[in-house]
């Protein structure tokens, strides 16, 4: 079920208008009001280098009987890297179609670089339920290694690896004051399963403060 196209009439809506307070779209053409399922959507998030993908990986084993577990990156295609307005298209399809996945029951962990505003005023927002941010974040020698150790086609030279080492910088000095705030976790000496393992009842402690449909 694509949210953005309306079941009523069939057109498509550029802003999907949500009712406030409840998970029931309004088409703006024929007025048809028809009700979606708005689920929570967790965000690991973090500088390249801190371990999402590895993490991720894990996490369809410790969480594929109650969650998507989704890479960001799988749609980093030509077509989405429109760098206009922050890369809005390429975050706004994501939204779209974590709410897709949601109409089947099934909440959402979007692994891939991101920080809240860059979710939180687009259009599509109000397809999701609340959006909970964890960014992994490691030591700057750590995150230099690991960076250098990538294969060649990743092309991380030492100027864009400086340029994540200050994405990183920021990202500890204001994860506290975006809105929402973003959890960090630290995983410079911690072991990928360790990650993983913490990362996982981050999630679950999410599920249980949410009432999901049976």
């Amino acid at each position: 079920m694509d949210l953005k196209i309306c079941m009523g009439c069939g057109a498509r809506m550029d802003v999907p208008v949500v009712l406030a307070d409840e998970a029931v779209l309004v088409c703006a053409e024929c007025g048809h009001r028809q009700p979606f399922l708005r689920l929570p959507m967790f965000a690991l998030t973090g500088p390249s280098g801190t371990g999402k993908s590895t993490v991720s990986r894990l996490l369809t084993s410790l969480l594929g009987d109650q969650v998507v577990v989704l890479e960001q990156d799988v749609l980093w295609t030509a077509g989405l890297r429109d760098p206009h307005n922050d890369f809005q298209l390429f975050r706004s399809t994501w939204l779209r179609m974590v709410g897709m996945i949601h109409q089947s029951g099934r909440p959402v962990v979007l692994c891939g670089t991101v920080v809240p505003v860059q979710f939180e005023e687009i259009p599509e927002r109000p397809l999701i339920g609340d959006i909970h941010y964890l960014a992994l974040t490691c030591d700057r020698l750590v995150m230099r290694e690991r960076l250098r150790a990538r294969p060649a086609w990743r092309e991380w030279d030492e100027p864009r690896i400086d340029e994540m080492l200050e994405f990183n910088d920021w990202v500890r000095r204001e994860a506290a004051n975006m809105k929402p705030p973003m959890r960090l976790l630290d995983t410079t000496h911690k072991p990928v399963e360790e990650t993983a393992r913490e990362v996982a009842e981050w999630v679950r402690a999410g599920l249980a403060a949410t009432k999901l449909p049976a």
